[in-house]
């Protein structure tokens, strides 16, 4: 039986978008602007990522303690809202529709490894939220999901794939449990 060996892991092909100095800078820069809690001004932290490449729609409410791995990678629309402890692992592109809730700790997890490979093997792909999605408290989506419009993912469910429009998920891996209906 081959074992997991990782002194031969090698994942030089991934790109994180941005050279070692730019990336180093954005470390701290995050730290002290986005994961600190002790800063509530949104407007700040919109500016600081659009400052190093996010594209940010209007209206956009980020709250304190929100972790954004790579914001060149990161697209947000209009009037979404982006809560407490949010973490926004975007090893590949995230696009955030507009009018979306992250509610509190939501995770936004891109990476994985190849668990069937002795190298264990990086694995990403990215993630869409279309308009009007709500991710709720400690919810995870992870790489290759998209979540369609206006679809709604429960308190600690796992998306690890794709939900239908105006449907409601639950649980681990997520399941349909009903048709999300706006009056």
């Amino acid at each position: 039986m081959t074992k997991t060996d990782l002194t031969i892991y090698d994942n030089s092909w991934f790109d994180e978008g941005a050279g070692y100095f730019k990336r180093t800078i954005w470390f701290i820069i995050n730290a002290l602007f986005l994961i600190n809690p002790l800063n509530p001004l949104s407007g700040l932290k919109v500016f600081v990522l659009r400052l190093f490449g996010a594209k940010i729609g209007r209206g956009v409410v980020v709250k304190p303690g929100v972790n954004v791995k790579y914001p060149w990678k990161l697209v947000v629309g209009d009037y979404t809202w982006i809560g407490e402890r949010v973490w926004i692992d975007n090893l590949e592109k995230v696009t955030i529709g507009k009018n979306c809730c992250l509610s509190q700790e939501s995770f936004i997890l891109i990476g994985n490894h190849n668990y069937k490979q002795p190298t264990f093997d990086l694995m990403v792909e990215p993630v869409i939220i279309e308009d009007g999605v709500w991710l709720g408290a400690r919810s995870i989506v992870t790489g290759g999901v998209t979540c369609h419009s206006h679809s709604v993912l429960s308190v600690n469910s796992v998306a690890s794939k794709s939900l239908d429009r105006y449907g409601i998920y639950r649980g681990n891996p997520a399941q349909k449990i009903k048709e999300r209906e706006i009056n």
